[in-house]
């Protein structure tokens, strides 16, 4: 639940509030790079083949 939250959008503080985490640290455990979602929104290197 927390993994979608944080994928639409919801603060890393109002998750670890609602999963009445003490620590903002144990909550940002759900905030990591979605690689598929990254590729999907960045742009190619100048130069590349791409």
């Amino acid at each position: 639940m927390a993994t979608r939250l944080q994928r639409s959008g919801v603060s890393v503080k109002a998750i670890a509030d609602l999963l009445r985490h003490q620590s903002l640290d144990t909550a940002y455990t759900y905030a990591r790079v979605d690689v598929e979602q990254l590729r999907a929104v960045a742009l190619a290197w100048p130069g590349s083949q791409q």
